[in-house]
């Protein structure tokens, strides 16, 4: 069975995204620490908070996978997992500032998911940050909690 897949342009305002359950009551203004940043990845109930080197559109990837993924981490920079639970069955995908009842929807059987994040081209960016060929992409698969970690750290970012 192939994976679902589906392709975004977010506008990273504040260098980070969000992937979250519609009703989601988690607030990341506090998930942010420093190891969170420094880690590119903040969590609390709900949602995932992703961050990125510019804070501009950045492409992004959100596929949905039946296991957990088995792909060549070689090429990606930088790579972290985390859970998140989708109890509504519908994930939301959007930059911090764009407005909530217009951003994308993702429908997934409502429960628990296990997220890999791969960030990739993160040294590419150009002297005033502005440019870029960073990208991002997240596998949703179903899978029992786990606190946030880091799978492959990179030297490049921020």
């Amino acid at each position: 069975m192939s994976n679902e897949v589906h392709r975004y342009e977010l506008f990273a305002d504040y260098f980070q995204f969000y992937l979250q359950d519609e009703a989601a009551s988690g607030d990341l203004s506090e998930a942010w620490t420093p190891q969170a940043t420094e880690d590119l990845l903040a969590v609390s109930t709900g949602v995932i908070g992703v961050g990125t080197v510019r804070n501009m559109d950045v492409p992004v990837t959100i596929e949905l996978s039946q296991s957990e993924p088995s792909d060549d981490v070689g090429r990606w920079e930088h790579i972290t997992e985390c859970s998140i639970d989708v109890p509504t069955g519908r994930l939301v995908i959007a930059g911090c500032t764009d407005y909530f009842a217009e951003a994308s929807r993702i429908e997934v059987e409502p429960g628990c998911y296990r997220a890999r994040v791969y960030y990739g081209s993160l040294a590419s960016l150009s002297d005033d940050g502005l440019d870029g060929d960073d990208h991002y992409r997240i596998v949703l698969w179903r899978g029992e909690p786990i606190p946030p970690r880091v799978l492959k750290r990179t030297t490049t970012a921020q």
